[in-house]
């Protein structure tokens, strides 16, 4: 496992420069924790508001300011998982984690625009791939938060207790039963070549309506899943089986032959992008094991799709 950043130890800087530097790991922090961009950066903002509520007096004394926003930022994540699941009931079919171009391909940057964009923020690595993220979904809010804290980000379990309230040795278990949920979940994962040909491979057999190629892409028991949020059609609930998700996409693709497929970076792992008028209306993640497609993740919702506007 990658690691994003580093906790912070010792005392620091505490001026503005070296506070704001800290919203890049904090982004990545609450990014990977939520599965959602625009929380994550709705948690940063929190964050440096109750930084900035502090009086000089009471910064003056952390040692590490570094250190100090990762815990409230972490704890404020916390609470958002614990309500996580009340909101998960509302939502219309299924909720997919946000997806993220490469930094590359970021849009929304104008010419000349010096400001740093999330992309900028957020380092795409196995950590972020959308299977990840999707079992990390799975995950209770302790669990969660311990695995990502010490797996990902390196903090000591002594540290994660702080944040969650529990002992060391409870955050060890909690970090243990998530690790173990990623292995059952992520076996002989294909190298990243290998699953560019095989997307590429899916798209080819989409534009041309072969149910029979789509079929020798998927796995027996392939499933796919959409989210459009009750914003746009999407599926209500996965769809299983090869010949089902074979059949599923050549029928969209049968009632909406003005539709572009583009092959792209999505969560650092090859994609695709759906586009119609040279408007990204999906993105789509696909888990790839031994030369087979076994999920395939379409997120449809516009809201989740700020990224992804047409150049």
């Amino acid at each position: 496992m990658t690691t994003p950043s580093e906790p912070g130890h010792g005392r620091s800087d505490s001026g503005p420069i070296a506070i704001m530097s800290e919203r890049r790991r904090l982004t990545n922090l609450a990014y990977r924790l939520l599965g959602s961009l625009a929380d994550a950066e709705d948690v940063v903002q929190e964050t440096y508001a109750r930084w900035y509520a502090l009086s000089p007096r009471q910064r003056e004394v952390i040692d590490s300011p570094g250190a100090w926003l990762s815990t409230v930022a972490s704890r404020v994540c916390l609470d958002l998982l614990g309500s996580a699941r009340a909101r998960r009931e509302r939502y219309v079919g299924e909720w997919i984690p946000e997806p993220l171009p490469d930094r590359t391909e970021w849009i929304g940057r104008r010419p000349g625009d010096t400001t740093v964009d999330p992309a900028d923020r957020v380092t795409l690595d196995e950590s972020v791939g959308m299977a990840f993220l999707v079992v990390l979904e799975a995950m209770t809010p302790a669990e969660r938060v311990a695995f990502v804290l010490h797996d990902v980000f390196r903090y000591s379990f002594g540290e994660v207790a702080e944040i969650v309230g529990r002992t060391p040795a409870a955050c060890r278990q909690l970090a243990t039963s998530a690790r173990r949920r990623i292995r059952a979940s992520q076996p002989d994962a294909a190298s990243s070549a290998r699953r560019a040909g095989v997307v590429r491979a899916f798209k080819q057999a989409w534009e041309a309506k072969d149910i029979d190629a789509l079929i020798g892409l998927l796995a027996p028991d392939a499933t796919a899943t959409g989210d459009g949020g009750g914003l746009v059609t999407a599926a209500l609930t996965p769809v299983e089986g090869a010949e089902q998700v074979a059949h599923f996409f050549v029928g969209r693709r049968a009632a909406a032959p003005d539709l572009s497929l583009v092959e792209r970076t999505v969560n650092g792992q090859p994609g695709l992008t759906v586009q119609l008028d040279g408007v990204t209306v999906s993105v789509m993640a696909f888990e790839v094991r031994e030369d087979r497609i076994h999920h395939i993740w379409a997120v449809l919702n516009p809201d989740k799709l700020r990224s992804w506007a047409a150049r």
